[in-house]
């Protein structure tokens, strides 16, 4: 078919860096995602000018999924964070921030961005060797046998989501679930057949409106939803039947009995043959008759069951359970070991029978709800986390906030390490890197073919964009400063002076509370904090620190606090090593690529 208009020509940009409105959508982006960043991150609404849905969030992969751009710079920022999210679930606000602090500082410098990008790609070199270094500051073991460590970082990445509303004793409580619900999906024995790998099982997330966040419980085995079905006895704490196991037959083909499950069509039937639905619920009467002789005690189906078969089977004391959605389909194969069945006009399989080890009622808020327990080991554990909240908004939120803390956990066991949170790595390497580039600044500029100059300001901004990071998790007007000793991150709150015993160092002050070059008078230090942002360094133990606001030169070198296993330290804020180390890379890739582009090139029909 010939066009109704006539097909224009691509539109070709030339250096799109170089254009005001390109940077100024990015400016932007890159405040949204700064002030979502952290605990006290603010919140953004998302809706639609005509209607519809108001999303209410501050997480990177619900904001970036419902926000979008004409500008294919931030198409491509964006596709590059969400895939990094997709397969690590958490660090996608750092990612962005960064990338974008990279950017920022190579136009503000003025280096060229061939320049720029060689001396990036040489200092995520150096920070890739610094945090795989044994000894690293800003890395501590996560130790299985406590479960300190554990709910540390995931209390860091439910904290860090505050559409989920919550206060200090409700984040403990659903950290401590989001451990207690990994555990249980993590097998105590080795995979039958596959020593070597281990099988992780599956966590099922019930969300339920209204209920107090403390109500929220984790339970072995599945919680299945049976709102239609008359479940004896009602006490839900008693147990339906006797001691198990009971055998399972699972079905994803529809019971009902009607015509239409065969597709559309004509159905042409002879003078005197007998009814089609006849025929078809004899073969649902043959199927029942098969389940009772093999003793099923658990007949459950994806769909509906007609009501025949349905009357049958509870007439030979099998609990039917009917419509369970797909979404529980997998999770009930794999902890009963049964086969789903999609087809009712053969005989039942012996092999696609799983088990239960019991089942029982459970009254879940205002639901009714069958428990069903899962055999025993090796089976893959499979638990239900019941998550509670007062809307719907924050539920939704809690609930993305779990399964990213359980993704997180399982990372752990990989790599069983985590990173200083709170903003110390940020601050702790960029000290550390700051040191290193000027120490050999002179050598590494030759390596790369630039001049000594070009590559100290290329490593002044590297470092500052990693301490932007840090920066960003300051609102409310509060001072980031970074100590001289440890290069640590501390945060005082707005309208408090700072007390040291020496004078600030560094070219620039930011803050407004401090005066430069004025001398910072000895007080009794009750206006620093008690402890750095991932609650490391303590103020009390380490008399004589001495600080700067963020984002200004200072000369020493920090000593790396090393953390030993014999006095493990209480920390704060922990973050997951692989997914930020993945999210360093990310950024600093896409940043270099981003100043790579020199023409975009635009379908507009």
């Amino acid at each position: 078919m010939s066009r109704v208009t006539k097909k224009a020509s691509s539109v070709c940009t030339d250096s799109p860096l170089s254009i005001s409105e390109v940077c100024r959508k990015m400016t932007l982006m890159r405040q949204i995602l700064t002030s979502c960043f952290g605990p006290n991150g603010r919140l953004k609404q998302v809706h639609n000018n005509v209607g519809g849905h108001v999303l209410t969030t501050s997480t990177s992969t619900s904001l970036l999924q419902a926000v979008s751009s004409s500008e294919p710079l931030l198409k491509l920022i964006t596709a590059s964070i969400l895939n990094h999210l997709s397969r690590f679930s958490d660090c996608g606000l750092y990612t962005g921030i960064l990338c974008f602090s990279l950017i920022d500082h190579v136009q503000k410098s003025g280096l060229r961005p061939s320049v720029a990008i060689k001396i990036n790609k040489q200092l995520l070199e150096v920070c890739t060797s610094f945090l795989n270094q044994e000894d690293c500051g800003c890395k501590v073991n996560v130790d299985f046998n406590s479960c300190q460590s554990l709910v540390t970082l995931a209390r860091s990445v439910i904290s860090s989501k505050p559409a989920c509303v919550l206060t200090e004793g409700e984040q403990q409580h659903i950290s401590t679930l989001a451990v207690h619900a990994f555990l249980l999906t993590v097998p105590c024995g080795d995979t039958p057949g596959s020593p070597d790998r281990v099988r992780l099982g599956r966590t099922v997330t019930v969300s339920i409106e209204g209920q107090f966040v403390l109500d929220s419980a984790v339970f072995p085995g599945l919680l299945v939803n049976v709102p239609d079905m008359q479940l004896q006895p009602t006490d839900s704490e008693r147990t339906r039947r006797g001691p198990g196991p009971f055998r399972l037959a699972l079905f994803t083909v529809s019971l009902s009995g009607d015509l239409s499950e065969f597709g559309e069509g004509s159905l042409e039937v002879h003078s005197g043959a007998p009814d089609p639905e006849d025929l078809i619920l004899d073969e649902l009467l043959k199927l029942g008759e098969q389940a009772v002789t093999d003793q099923v005690e658990v007949f459950m189906c994806q769909r509906v069951i007609h009501p025949v078969l349905q009357h049958y089977l509870r007439r030979h004391g099998v609990l039917v359970v009917e419509r369970l959605g797909i979404a529980l389909i997998q999770p009930i194969v794999q902890m009963t070991g049964a086969q789903a069945v999609a087809l009712y006009q053969t005989p039942i399989p012996p092999e696609a029978y799983g088990q239960v080890k019991g089942c029982c009622v459970r009254t879940v808020g205002s639901r009714e709800m069958l428990h069903l327990l899962p055999p025993r080991e090796p089976a893959p554990a499979v638990c239900t986390m019941v998550l509670c909240h007062r809307n719907d908004t924050m539920l939704n939120e809690l609930k993305a906030a779990c399964q990213r803390a359980e993704h997180v956990l399982r990372l752990t066991l990989r790599d069983p390490v985590a990173l200083l949170g709170g903003g110390c790595t940020e601050t702790h390497m960029a000290a550390y890197i700051s040191n290193k580039g000027t120490t050999e600044a002179t050598e590494a500029a030759l390596s790369l073919g630039v001049s000594q100059s070009q590559y100290l300001l290329g490593l002044n901004g590297f470092c500052s964009s990693l301490e932007a990071v840090a920066l960003a998790l300051v609102h409310d007007g509060e001072t980031g400063l970074v100590d001289l000793s440890y290069a640590h991150h501390w945060s005082v709150p707005q309208g408090e002076a700072i007390h040291s015993g020496t004078v600030l160092q560094g070219e620039a002050i930011h803050s407004g509370t401090v005066p430069q070059g004025e001398a910072l008078q000895r007080g009794d230090g009750d206006e620093v904090p008690a402890t750095c942002g991932c609650g490391l360094v303590e103020r009390s133990a380490r008399p004589g620190l001495e600080w700067t606001p963020l984002n200004t030169r200072y000369p020493s070198r920090p000593a790396p606090l090393v953390v030993g296993k014999a006095t493990p330290p209480q920390l704060r804020v922990l973050d997951s090593f692989t997914a930020k180390l993945n999210a360093l890379q990310v950024a600093v890739e896409m940043a270099n690529l981003v100043l790579d582009i020199r023409y975009v090139i635009q379908d507009v029909n």
